[in-house]
């Protein structure tokens, strides 16, 4: 069963994102996540079946396996426990839905990164650098760091986020947040990373958002997803080129062999894409939490 749109009467949609629908109930937020995927910032017409309850329930699993580092927005994931107007909605929001706490979100992407890949990679083939932290020369692509490093990015509602220095982010949100969201980015990745290795998965950078409840800094929104992270099998690991992977950069190798200019709209995926995509989803989930 696919899921690309869920419409709830009852209460105002207050974001509909390339994958989420976020839903104002006053004194919280229901997040649900579609089936919807989005590639080169642009949200696909065919969507990947069960793809949103994969997100909800790695989510879920992170915020229970990084309490301990950041606390995080979440409220419950039990449907039994939503309002009584959600109740009739209990089989559309059942496994991809979670009510959340509302915080104030920080506008910035916290992204950690401890291999070379994505734009990383095009920088530091430009620059050496990225986001202006010096590398050591002669890394190839996939190549692990040295040590994780942080490389914020601007938050934009539309087209691409932008990486910028840690001094430009700064700039946005003050030293003592930017220092506390960095250094709890890097453990958190740390944490989840060391876990992953032991499932016989290489995380090599994911990206982290944060928000501010009553002044202290939590965690929001997805965590550790495939769409918010690569994951590489770490039995075929082998830098020098891109990596197969259990996240969406199959989907964005196979657009990039089209004759397509990356703007709306964008091409359907053919049957054997959407379920090697789908597999490739459930046997992170499956890896990751068993």
């Amino acid at each position: 069963m696919t899921t690309k749109n869920i419409e709830i009467k009852e209460y105002p949609l207050l974001k509909s994102g390339k994958v989420r629908e976020v839903f104002d109930l006053g004194d919280s937020l229901l997040f649900i996540a579609t089936d919807r995927i989005s590639a080169f910032d642009c949200i696909l017409p065919t969507a990947i079946p069960d793809k949103g309850k994969v997100l909800t329930n790695l989510s879920l699993f992170w915020f229970k396996l990084l309490k301990d580092v950041v606390d995080n927005h979440l409220i419950t994931a039990d449907i039994s426990e939503y309002p009584t107007p959600l109740q009739k909605y209990s089989e559309q929001l059942d496994g991809r839905s979670m009510i959340v706490k509302k915080a104030e979100v920080l506008p910035v992407e916290c992204i950690v990164r401890g291999y070379l890949s994505g734009s990383g990679w095009k920088e530091y083939q430009q620059t050496g650098k990225i986001t202006g932290i010096k590398l050591p020369e002669g890394l190839v692509e996939s190549s692990e760091l040295p040590e994780p490093i942080f490389t914020p990015s601007t938050k934009a509602d539309s087209g691409h986020d932008e990486n910028i220095p840690f001094s430009e982010m700064v700039e946005i949100i003050g030293e003592d947040l930017a220092t506390q969201v960095r250094d709890a980015s890097l453990t958190l990745y740390s944490t989840a990373r060391d876990h992953a290795k032991s499932r016989g998965i290489i995380l090599a950078d994911t990206k982290f958002e944060f928000g501010l409840v009553e002044g202290e800094l939590i965690l929001i929104d997805e965590v550790l997803t495939p769409d918010s992270s690569r994951f590489w099998p770490l039995d075929l690991y082998n830098p020098g080129s891109s990596q197969p992977s259990f996240d969406k950069q199959f989907v964005r190798d196979y657009l990039s062999s089209l004759d397509w200019d990356k703007t709306p709209p964008a091409p359907e995926l053919p049957t054997a894409i959407v379920e090697k995509t789908k597999e490739k989803y459930f046997q992170a989930l499956e890896l990751l939490t068993k």
